[in-house]
């Protein structure tokens, strides 16, 4: 053999070659469109929040999913009328006091509750339940209540998009609870055993 450097370049090569194939049929093939699809973060159109106040020594907290209106009926469409809804989205809505409250004429005693309402054109039923932890109302049971009263909704001209709670200090004893969503505004108040 005269020469065998030449034939050492294109066995090298070869083999280089070789290993390159090899490395590609190893590695996962990237989707660019799966990756896109990823990369992107789906909007929450129920956002959990809160709301919570100090009304003398109590602290009231009031925790749940905010959906939107995203131009729906809401009251007597997609919740009918008459029927108890978790008065928020997914989970129930709860409520927790540390301190025993008066709402409606009736007691509330410090400790934490599922918020539930039945809508109504004329009257709202207002509901403290004591199962508070549950997936919308698939376990609500009226055995459960704790408390129940009656208000009376108000109706607006302008629409409240999101669902919103507020727990507002009227006095260093009292307060009152409001719950507002597309039209319908309810409001009831307690005093501060």
């Amino acid at each position: 053999m005269k020469n065998p450097k030449p034939l050492l370049i294109i066995l090298s090569f070869l083999i280089m070659v070789a290993c390159k194939e090899d490395k590609k049929n190893t590695e996962p093939e990237h989707n660019h469109m799966e990756a896109e699809k990823v990369s992107t973060p789906k909007k929450n159109l129920s956002p959990h929040t809160s709301n919570m106040a100090m009304v003398g020594e109590a602290h009231i907290h009031i925790d749940y999913s905010s959906p939107g209106v995203r131009n729906r009926i809401i009251f007597g469409g997609l919740l009918p009328y008459n029927e108890v809804w978790q008065a928020g989205a997914h989970m129930a809505t709860w409520l927790e006091t540390n301190k025993d409250l008066m709402i409606g004429g009736k007691e509330l005693k410090a400790g934490k509750y599922g918020f539930f309402v039945i809508p109504n054109k004329e009257e709202w039923t207002v509901i403290f339940n004591s199962n508070w932890d549950q997936h919308g109302k698939d376990e609500y049971d009226e055995k459960d209540d704790i408390l129940r009263f009656s208000t009376t909704p108000r109706i607006s001209e302008n629409s409240q998009e999101h669902l919103e709670y507020t727990v507002n200090k009227t006095s260093d004893t009292s307060g009152t609870i409001k719950m507002s969503w597309e039209k319908v505004t309810i409001e009831f108040p307690f005093e501060v055993k």
